[in-house]
């Protein structure tokens, strides 16, 4: 991709600490393969040894709740209607019926498409619609295409737009292309009013092939502009794992120390269960700390996870389970 008049801003991070470093391809990639190998086998040891980790039940009570209030509840299929996405915007306000004390989703995630619908029915509720654009899941398309990708889904009123990024671009080595890609779509992310919609920044890690690539992927999101870093679509296996996200929470952890910006972590894909959340939310506080277990800094993306969530709460606040059925398929 070579920079036009239109992406001038993009040559430039949205820190101006590291304005030198993006100045060419070889200064980007001098930083990059600069910054510290990831220890394959401790980091996966690591990662291993905090899913052990238990909480007493008062805690668990409190994990539910928090990972609920962090699901993007998604529905990213072909066969998507504007009903289908209408029941869901509806779950994610009261995800049980039953029960007004369960809190709503952080979000409803849909296809640009889909966006108004999502809007009209989740009105001013808080609940956020976050757009999948850029040619999701491929990211194969002009760069044209995908800055009008994502300028329809901000104008349709997206809250957040969970872009990809050229992962071809990337395996290459063409950095300051992904780079100027992700700074022009944050542009594009802009209101009128002068507000933006929030940038999920999605690597599909499971094609990265290396920890490496991970923390590297993660450092370009960030200095380009992303407000969270994602590790997958969902349509690519493996997709979210524990050890790529400990080595993504560190680099926020670390990005934030260098920088004073705190940047969103948010992995989706394989995340069903509420033991598989709680694992997460657990390395959360480990690796970052008490500031990230918010939904405004950590998600979930799950189309499964919300329902066994849900029986789980259901457990606790009633001591029989409710089963599978009892909550809406998604």
């Amino acid at each position: 991709m070579t920079p036009t008049a239109s992406s001038t801003a993009s040559t430039t991070s949205s820190h101006a600490v590291f304005d030198d470093v993006v100045r060419s391809d070889s200064t980007l990639r001098r930083f990059l393969h600069g910054l510290p190998g990831v220890d394959q086998v401790g980091c996966e040891a690591r990662a291993a040894g905090l899913a052990t980790r238990s909480i007493k039940t008062t805690s668990k009570a409190y994990a539910i709740d928090l990972a609920i209030r962090m699901v993007d509840l998604t529905t990213l299929e072909g066969q998507d209607t504007h009903g289908k996405v209408r029941a869901l915007a509806s779950k994610a306000m009261r995800p049980d019926p039953a029960d007004s004390t369960c809190p709503p989703t952080a979000a409803v995630c849909v296809y640009p498409d889909m966006v108004a619908t999502a809007k009209q029915t989740l009105g001013d509720s808080g609940v956020n619609v976050a757009a999948v654009a850029t040619a999701f899941p491929s990211g194969r398309a002009s760069m044209d295409i995908k800055l009008a990708d994502t300028r329809d889904a901000v104008e349709a009123g997206a809250d957040e737009i969970d872009m990809v990024i050229d992962r071809g671009a990337f395996l290459s080595g063409r950095y300051l292309d992904v780079f100027q890609e992700i700074a022009q779509v944050r542009e594009a992310c802009a209101r009128p009013d002068g507000t933006s919609a929030h940038l999920k920044v999605i690597f599909e890690t499971g094609e990265l092939q290396t920890y490496d690539n991970v923390r590297r992927a993660s450092w370009l999101a960030m200095m380009a502009g992303g407000h969270f870093i994602k590790t997958s679509t969902g349509k690519v296996q493996p997709a979210a794992t524990l050890p790529v996200t400990l080595i993504m929470l560190e680099a926020v952890r670390d990005f934030r120390e260098q920088t004073g910006q705190m940047i969103g972590v948010k992995p989706a894909g394989g995340i069903k269960t509420t033991k598989d959340a709680i694992k997460y939310l657990v390395m959360v506080n480990e690796i970052c700390g008490d500031d990230w277990l918010d939904p405004d800094w950590f998600r979930f993306g799950a189309s499964t996870l919300l329902n066994d969530l849900l029986m789980q709460r259901t457990k606790m606040t009633t001591g029989r389970y409710s089963g599978p059925d009892y909550f809406t398929l998604d």
